[in-house]
């Protein structure tokens, strides 16, 4: 089993960390039973689909595909709930973060099958920007993720960019022309399995181009001495999942977390 310095080490270095079977069996049976119940859920209430458009998006291909698409699964399912506060997940996180880990955002991402949209190439943290810049996030492989399906690639080191402007994926940048989505790792998963990776390390996927469904969900953390920059109106869960919330007040609990 990997020790906790081997993997802050290894993330350190490589801006990502892939955990093999974080979840059990049973667990991702469960788990991805409340997933499509969630999907049903959103073709009910008309919100199953969404896109990522931009400039860049659509010289990837994906100006008219789709995914399916929510946040903050933990509000839908008590299952959810308690998976994203599971030990084999918070471990890693820990060896990552530090003892002190807050729940920023959960996020469904659902894949159709034959023309499932892709991600070009991009970092996270212009979205949600935090002011220590812990900003990471755990990718839980609900399905299976292969490259025809379109799994999450990443650039080892790409952390080390920092702050790259322009670097939302959508939108014209210089920058992410040196690293085309095709010459970047390849990480394919299993059920059960978890990528970890730093908001500034450049990643995306391909279409699926496949006859079955990927299904994941990202779970966006960050250390307890943290917080998110002031007039970020992303979804903002503020749930301590380990540890303590040394930012945390009467009036910001007593907010509405939109």
């Amino acid at each position: 089993m990997p020790t906790a310095q081997s993997i802050r080490t290894f993330f350190k270095k490589n801006g990502y960390y892939f955990a093999r079977g974080v979840y059990r069996p049973a667990e991702i049976k469960a788990m991805e039973r409340d997933y499509d119940r969630i999907v049903r859920q959103l073709a009910r209430t008309g919100e199953l689909t969404t896109q990522w458009t931009g400039e860049r998006q659509k010289k990837a291909g994906g100006e008219k595909s789709f995914i399916t698409h929510t946040h903050n699964v933990q509000c839908f399912s008590a299952v959810w709930l308690q998976a994203i506060q599971s030990p084999r997940l918070l471990d890693i996180a820990e060896a990552i973060l530090g003892p002190d880990i807050i729940l920023h955002h959960t996020k469904l991402i659902q894949k159709p099958r034959e023309d499932g949209m892709p991600f070009s190439m991009h970092q996270d943290w212009s979205y949600f920007p935090s002011v220590k810049d812990t900003m990471i996030a755990a990718s839980i492989h609900v399905s299976a993720a292969t490259d025809e399906m379109g799994c999450l690639r990443v650039y080892p080191g790409s952390h080390k960019l920092g702050r790259a402007a322009h670097t939302s994926g959508q939108e014209p940048c210089d920058l992410l022309d040196q690293y085309p989505l095709e010459n970047a790792t390849v990480l394919e998963a299993e059920p059960g399995d978890v990528l970890f990776f730093h908001y500034f390390t450049l990643h995306g996927s391909k279409h699926n181009r496949s006859r079955q469904l990927r299904k994941n969900m990202l779970v966006q953390m960050h250390a307890g001495d943290d917080e998110i920059e002031a007039g970020n109106g992303h979804p903002n869960a503020r749930l301590t999942l380990r540890g303590w919330n040394h930012r945390m007040s009467r009036a910001i609990a007593n907010s509405v977390t939109t």
